[in-house]
């Protein structure tokens, strides 16, 4: 089993990165492979609507001047995925909106790609907003008809510098239990 999670902060090290690690140090203690993709920062390019993946359904996206459809391709063969983003004016980075919109019209081109697969967002946030960043996720995995993991609480950690997040006991112990659950979740879908 292998679990994809990608990081839509443009910090490498940053909040987002290090609620992702804490979840993903749960699923690789259950004998998960992980892989954490850095998605934030890089060129992403948003989707524009023209329907070739509609026409083509190959499960890429016909825009190939960026890395999504490496991405696309990660997604499809993962058994879960992790949405992660920092909090952007109450919603998700630019990088991964695009990703959401882009594997999402894919998806659905090339008979629901991901259907079935557990997904979970994680969210870093300062102080308040992150509750939409939160629900912006979990409706691409509710339209891709993927089953959504959850924890003791929204998937949250607070921090605003670098690190902060580390500090946010109630938000590591959350990505704690998120990842237990989708190992969980994981092994029972297996079976």
């Amino acid at each position: 089993m292998k679990v994809i999670a990608f990081n839509g902060s443009p910090r490498q090290d940053g909040n987002t990165a290090r609620l992702l690690r804490y979840v993903l140090a749960e699923l690789e203690s259950d004998g998960i492979k992980t892989e954490l993709v850095q998605i934030g920062g890089k060129p992403v390019h948003g989707c524009t609507a023209c329907g070739k993946c509609f026409e083509t359904r190959d499960m890429r996206c016909v825009i190939d001047a960026d890395f999504v459809n490496e991405c696309i391709e990660k997604m499809a063969k993962a058994d879960g995925i992790l949405l992660g983003s920092p909090t952007y004016f109450a919603d998700v980075s630019p990088e991964i909106k695009a990703l959401i919109d882009r594997a999402g019209f894919v998806a659905m081109a090339n008979d629901s790609l991901f259907a079935r697969k557990a997904g979970a967002a994680v969210v870093a946030v300062r102080r308040a907003g992150g509750i939409h960043v939160f629900d912006t996720i979990n409706h691409f995995f509710g339209i891709s008809n993927m089953i959504t993991v959850g924890s003791t609480y929204w998937n949250i950690g607070l921090g605003f510098e670098p690190g902060d997040v580390d500090s946010d006991g109630e938000g590591i112990e959350t990505m704690r239990t998120l990842g237990r659950n989708m190992a969980w979740l994981l092994g029972k879908i297996r079976e």
